[in-house]
């Protein structure tokens, strides 16, 4: 298992969103791991304007287990980011399973209502038995 370098380190917010910041751990064996953060921003992929969501992070573990720092920097690197939020949730998703191949994961964003409109994407999946 590699060292983890964020984890008790003053790490600068990564500039662009990036599967390389998301670090893991061996999985101690528990079943279920959910992250919630009211603090996620990302840029109107039209208006250049601020969106403020929510994101749910669940999953269950295969073998790794997502380190919560490292989780946090990743997130941070969205707030100079541009897309939608049906975008953004698949691609925190696809990452998320990249960095750690979970038995079970599902990403939930859901946007702070602007003209009284509030939008929820999200984006789930399970492990495929030739994935093991």
């Amino acid at each position: 298992m590699k060292k983890l370098k964020s984890l008790g380190s003053k790490i600068p917010t990564p500039s662009k969103p990036s599967v390389r910041t998301l670090e893991a751990f061996k999985s101690p064996g528990i079943d279920t791991v959910e992250f919630v953060t009211k603090e996620f921003t990302s840029l109107c992929p039209v208006t250049g304007q601020p969106d403020f969501a929510e994101v749910l992070v669940e999953y269950s573990p295969n073998e790794l287990c997502l380190e919560s720092k490292s989780l946090k920097l990743y997130l941070q690197s969205y707030r100079n980011e541009k897309g939608f939020i049906e975008q953004l949730a698949c691609r925190i998703h696809d990452d998320i399973r990249k960095a750690i191949n979970p038995d079970y994961l599902n990403i939930e964003v859901k946007s702070v209502p602007r003209g009284g409109i509030s939008l929820q994407a999200w984006k789930s999946s399970t492990r495929r038995p030739d994935e093991a």
